[in-house]
């Protein structure tokens, strides 16, 4: 089955990831925070899965609409 990616929905920098690669998810599960206009966002797993990667480490600095994880659902 192919990968899905798992999109910002905000311009930021990553605070904390929450899961780890290889980790099986549900939906709505957090996968990571980020901190934009000092504001904690939560993004979501948008589907049960498991998490393959991520494709950003804690502190950078994040474009809306950018991949920041990979998952199979």
């Amino acid at each position: 089955m192919a990968s899905r990616a798992i999109k910002s929905p905000v311009t930021g920098v990553v605070w904390k990831k929450e899961v780890s690669a290889g980790d099986r998810v549900g939906a709505g599960d957090v996968v990571l925070l980020m901190e934009a206009m000092k504001m904690e966002i939560p993004i979501d797993m948008p589907e049960a899965g498991t998490l393959l990667e991520f494709l950003v480490e804690e502190s950078d600095f994040v474009e809306e609409g950018q991949e920041v994880a990979r998952y199979e659902a």
